[in-house]
């Protein structure tokens, strides 16, 4: 069974906790003990109904200010697939938090407020799951119940997100009219909107295609851990444990260590203790290489036709997530997958704005959630594909090696 990982996202009371608080509610995935928790929670607050809400608002501090501050994870499952659900803040000084739940997300369902349309929050989400290159994008247009189920309200909404979509080259994007409090075109098709034809938002996660979401074309491997025994019986045991990123690597492959630039051919493929033929993403696996090369974590093996790019400068947008602003000449760590190495920021070009794309002159310091454009170097080279290439190979984060907090998500040019 697949696993579908989304994220949702909008203004501050769009109501994202509601929707998800619905979709695991009327999907039958809320524990007994969850539930008496909630009512009693509910009870608490004299709401009158079960406050959905409160099962993706886990924080403390959210509960007592009502909105969402980090990012929440749920999961669940129906019979046709699995799902990993992010909760991602509505404020705009939390925007980082929804840049980090939407960096591993295949969908993103933008709520939209019914009475207030297509609003600044709005626009910022999009354009971040455009900088991601998220592959499906729901516009869920909430709280239809507030606007008396009005079609030409949807029409409308549907219109104006239409342009800022084409805008931003937004693919399959889906549109869908619900009522999260009430539970209309969630899991159940809604009654009060017979002008709707589509399929409600549970039906099109459940179907929404996912395989052509992974890249078979171009093989990259990341090294995770190097297995030496070194016992009796495993003496001359060499293999190289990670995670397929992309592609497939069969036995018998010629493939080429990076960055040392080092050929060498696959003698072995392993998957759970098992030798096979071949493996492909994302499969986690063991291979052999026929020649006993120097290779660590954070190494790469590629096919050798089927090189990926090396250097030890980069061209990145940086999505900063630091109170501290970004000043050129800082030293940072860069977390590239399994990869570690030590960074210097060495020049910014412009700003981006997060509600035009236009591009802006740098004349302050580089603020919380400002997205720009810099050249950062390496200590030691790093293998890389652009992120609109292959998306896990072209992103990584900027850590503060003082207080090891990540400050920066990293889009490779």
């Amino acid at each position: 069974m697949d696993i579908l990982r989304f994220i949702t996202a909008g203004s501050v009371d769009d109501g994202k906790s509601t929707l998800i608080g619905r979709l695991l509610y009327d999907s039958k995935n809320i524990l007994i003990d969850q539930l008496e928790a909630l009512e009693k929670s509910t009870k608490n607050k004299e709401a009158g109904s079960i406050d959905l809400a409160l099962l993706t608002d886990g924080l403390r501090a959210e509960r007592e200010q009502g909105i969402t501050i980090d990012v929440a994870y749920r999961y669940f499952s129906t019979p046709n697939r699995k799902f990993i659900i992010a909760d991602a803040p509505g404020h705009v000084q939390y925007t980082r938090n929804m840049i980090t739940g939407a960096s591993n997300a295949s969908l993103i369902i933008i709520l939209i407020d019914a009475r207030q349309g297509v609003v600044e929050q709005t626009r910022r989400h999009s354009i971040i799951a455009s900088l991601l290159k998220l592959p499906h994008v729901v516009v869920a247009i909430n709280k239809m119940d507030l606007v008396d189920y009005s079609q030409d309200v949807y029409n409308n909404i549907v219109i104006d997100y239409s342009n800022v979509a084409k805008q931003l080259g937004l693919p399959d994007i889906t549109y869908i009219p619900i009522s999260a409090l009430n539970g209309d075109n969630i899991v159940d098709s809604s009654t009060h909107m017979d002008w709707y034809e589509g399929k409600n938002l549970l039906d099109h996660l459940e179907t929404v295609t996912l395989d052509e979401d992974i890249n078979l074309t171009d093989p990259r491997f990341q090294v995770q851990l190097v297995i030496r025994p070194q016992t009796t019986s495993l003496h001359d045991y060499r293999g190289y444990a990670g995670k397929i990123i992309s592609g497939i690597y069969k036995k018998g492959d010629t493939v080429k260590v990076l960055p040392q630039d080092i050929e060498s051919t696959i003698t072995k493929i392993e998957i759970a203790g098992k030798e096979v033929e071949e493996a492909f993403a994302p499969q986690s696996v063991v291979l052999h290489l026929e020649h006993d090369i120097d290779i660590s974590r954070g190494d790469s093996i590629v096919k050798s036709d089927n090189l990926p790019k090396v250097s030890n400068e980069l061209e990145v947008l940086l999505c900063w997530m630091d109170e501290k602003p970004l000043v050129p000449g800082n030293k940072y760590l860069l977390q590239h997958n399994s990869r570690l190495v030590r960074v210097v920021v060495k020049q910014l070009e412009y700003k981006l704005d997060v509600n035009s794309l236009q591009k802006q002159e740098i004349d302050s310091p580089v603020k919380l959630n400002e997205v720009v454009k810099a050249t950062i170097k390496t200590a030691s080279p790093i293998v890389f594909d652009s992120y609109e290439k292959i998306s896990s190979t072209g992103s990584a984060i900027l850590i503060d090696e003082t207080s090891n907090s990540t400050v920066a998500a990293v889009l490779i040019k």
